[in-house]
């Protein structure tokens, strides 16, 4: 391990809270047969991780990457964080090449909903913005339920530039799909979706509503009149 990361793991460790830690367990359901089976917290809240991202983020990639690879939540999702502030700071297509590939060669340890959500749109969705979105869709086709929500949250940076059309397909491929976290993933894109162009939503809707699993249903109209809301979910459109 190189002594920066070595540095950074004991900072974190210095800034942890058990009693915080034990509530992140919980939370992000780290129990056995959960979501978030035996993934570890040393308690340390997201604004404070933020200010050492500050103080961090000049570090080198390989370094960021050893954090990435930690057992500790907090250091991994350090490290993402670290890789949008160098996706958004390089200069060239090669370098952002480098965090993009680098990112997706290890989803394995992206693996919470919090990990996934504040780095996907950034990486993902910000490198193929001008680019064959081809790998969204492998995203979305992964056994992975991490990669699937990869590829879901990815397409937020397109739905933040009026570009809805990836979003769409992506969210009709995963109407099936058997996890929760990814029925909370889709309604919430397709709500976003709606903030800006409610008749696309509407439209996708109408046509989709009642294959949709109830959550996702209900994430996606959360914004809409109820009178909308529950005609939706009865099936009355």
């Amino acid at each position: 391990m190189s002594t920066v990361t070595e540095q950074i793991l004991h900072r974190l460790s210095d800034l942890g809270d058990p009693a915080i830690a034990a509530q992140s367990q919980r939370f992000f359901k780290t129990g056995p047969g959960e979501y978030g089976e035996g993934d570890r917290f040393v308690g340390i809240r997201v604004p404070v991780i933020r200010t050492c991202v500050r103080e961090y983020r000049h570090i080198g990639l390989d370094d960021t990457l050893e954090l990435l690879r930690s057992p500790l939540h907090e250091a991994r999702l350090m490290a993402l964080l670290i890789l949008v502030e160098k996706f958004r700071a390089v200069g060239t297509p090669a370098e952002q090449l480098a965090v993009y590939q680098a990112y997706l060669d290890h989803t394995v340890w992206i693996n919470n909903w919090d990990l996934v959500d504040c780095s996907a749109e950034h990486i993902v969705g910000a490198y193929l913005f001008d680019r064959d979105r081809g790998p969204i869709y492998s995203l979305a086709c992964s056994k992975s339920l991490w990669e699937r929500r990869i590829a879901v949250l990815a397409t937020f940076h397109f739905i933040k530039r009026q570009q809805y059309d990836d979003t769409l397909a992506v969210a009709r491929m995963l109407l099936n799909d058997e996890q929760d976290l990814i029925h909370k993933a889709v309604g919430w894109m397709l709500r976003e979706v709606g903030n800006r162009d409610r008749p696309m939503e509407e439209r996708f809707l109408k046509k989709n509503c009642r294959l949709m699993p109830r959550t996702m249903l209900r994430y996606a109209i959360e914004k809409l009149p109820r009178e909308d809301r529950l005609a939706y979910l009865r099936g009355e459109v």
